[in-house]
């Protein structure tokens, strides 16, 4: 198995000045909601954006507290692109 090269994944997308502006945004989403005392570092959820934003959402759209088991189960396609904002588990439930 080769290692994995985190320095040319940063050079390649996360240090692209688009995933730089994203990642403020979820980071002040996040400080925001430690101020108003919604969420604590290591209690387990995220600060969820209501539009995602891979799909062109923003912090202006709003955002919702939800556990990360629950934000992190999107579907995705074989390159890592959002799918559906539709869990698994909420298209049982209709």
């Amino acid at each position: 198995m080769t290692k994995r090269n985190y320095r040319s994944e940063y050079d390649k997308y996360q240090g692209t000045d688009e995933q730089k502006k994203k990642r403020a945004q979820r980071n002040a989403a996040r400080r925001k909601a430690e101020r108003e005392g919604k969420v604590s570092k290591g209690d387990g959820r995220d600060v969820a954006h209501r539009k995602a934003m891979d799909k062109g959402g923003k912090n202006s759209d709003g955002v919702k507290v939800e556990s990360s088991s629950r934000n992190r189960s999107f579907r995705r396609d074989s390159e890592g692109n959002l799918v559906s904002e539709t869990s698994k588990r909420e298209r049982k439930k209709k």
